[in-house]
């Protein structure tokens, strides 16, 4: 078999997928030279030594730390280093070899190649397998400010109090955005967070930059401004990144608003809805802030479809008469306790869990 056949089956192993299609094939050779994807195929999903990712190569631990460096700093495998030992894995589609490559800028001739594959890629098939699951793997978080005084609200749905579980804290570019090139939207994009043991990856590998817990929360803060909807990882335990998405290009957004996905993202677990006696009409929630089209204009007065609000909290926080509120829905999506429970219940849905196993049992 073509060793890039090869590692494409060995990724779409992964809860995000990597379904088959010349497209994503030709991502693979331009990320992956014919020596590296011919060591990339002996890889897992979990962190490996050196020294065992060579034997299983059949090549020199110094062939192996070449290529498993290189492959590392262009951001198309994980590496880590523990007791001061490395060990290399391979990275998801999504987020993972889509993003990282990304994530310090754009503008050469190979990120515009790159970037029209990609969106090729994910029309074709990787948005809607990303999408398959019942259970979907990331989910929107509410403004705080909108939420944060409810009685009924869940640890896991305040981010600041999620933040103070991790420890390392890294931004970078927006991969979504700098993909797109000059067809991108205006939002910013230096707002994508990433937490923890990727982004230490990302800061050593210089595809991300390190910055404090406080220097996080004023980029929510300023993705909020900007109309930019926080998508998170849809476990309850801890955070592994935050995108802060528009609907027009990015990954998380465009699967619902590009492609109908039937499982895009979890919704949060709260709708907008209005008060009539104290909208003035101004239009800035329908027109500016709601990025899912769910607010309409009647007899002057804002309404909600509650089934099509996502539960972002953007309307809510810049209404002018705080006519807008978020409402707990009659049926709250379930959130995953831990971040293994999700992946391990998406794979499951989608008919890939031993597959998956079985790849890292090598």
């Amino acid at each position: 078999m073509d060793a890039y056949e090869a590692l494409r089956e060995n990724l779409h192993k992964n809860p995000a997928g990597a379904p088959k299609s010349e497209t994503f094939t030709e991502i693979l050779r331009t990320l992956f030279t014919p020596d590296e994807v011919d060591l990339a195929v002996y890889l897992t999903f979990l962190p490996q030594s050196l020294e065992r990712v060579a034997e299983k190569a059949g090549v020199t631990a110094a062939a192996a730390r070449e290529l498993c460096e290189s492959m590392a700093n262009k951001g198309i495998i994980f590496s880590r280093e523990k007791e001061g030992a490395m060990g290399y894995a391979l990275l998801l589609t999504i987020p993972g070899i889509f993003e990282f490559p990304f994530m310090s800028g754009g503008g050469t001739k190979m990120h515009e190649k790159l970037g029209a594959l990609w969106e090729r890629y994910h029309l074709e098939s990787q948005g809607m397998d990303f999408s398959s699951s019942p259970t979907p793997l990331m989910r929107v978080v509410a403004v705080e400010e909108t939420v944060a005084g409810k009685n009924e609200v869940m640890p896991y749905e305040i981010v600041s109090a999620m933040m103070e579980k991790n420890h390392t804290f890294a931004l970078a570019e927006c991969a979504c955005r700098v993909s797109q090139g000059d067809h991108a939207c205006d939002k910013p994009n230096d707002v994508c967070l990433i937490f923890d043991a990727m982004a230490r990856f990302l800061i050593d590998r210089k595809h991300a930059r390190e910055i404090t817990r406080e220097e996080a929360l004023a980029v929510l803060k300023r993705s909020e401004e900007a109309g930019l909807v926080h998508t998170t990882n849809n476990s309850q335990d801890r955070l592994s990144v935050i995108c802060n998405c528009c609907a027009c290009c990015c990954t998380i957004l465009t699967c619902q608003s590009k492609l109908d996905a039937p499982y895009p993202f979890s919704k949060g677990r709260w709708y907008a809805s209005v008060d009539e006696s104290e909208c003035m009409g101004c239009e800035v929630c329908a027109e500016e802030r709601c990025v899912v089209n769910a607010i309409g204009m009647e007899e002057g007065v804002a309404v909600v479809d509650p089934e099509k609000c996502i539960g972002c909290g953007l309307c809510a926080s810049t209404c002018p008469t705080d006519a807008i509120s978020m409402t707990e829905r009659d049926h709250v999506p379930p959130v995953p306790e831990t971040g293994a429970q999700l992946g391990g219940q998406v794979l499951m849905e989608k008919g890939r869990l031993e597959a998956f196993l079985e790849l890292n049992k090598r």
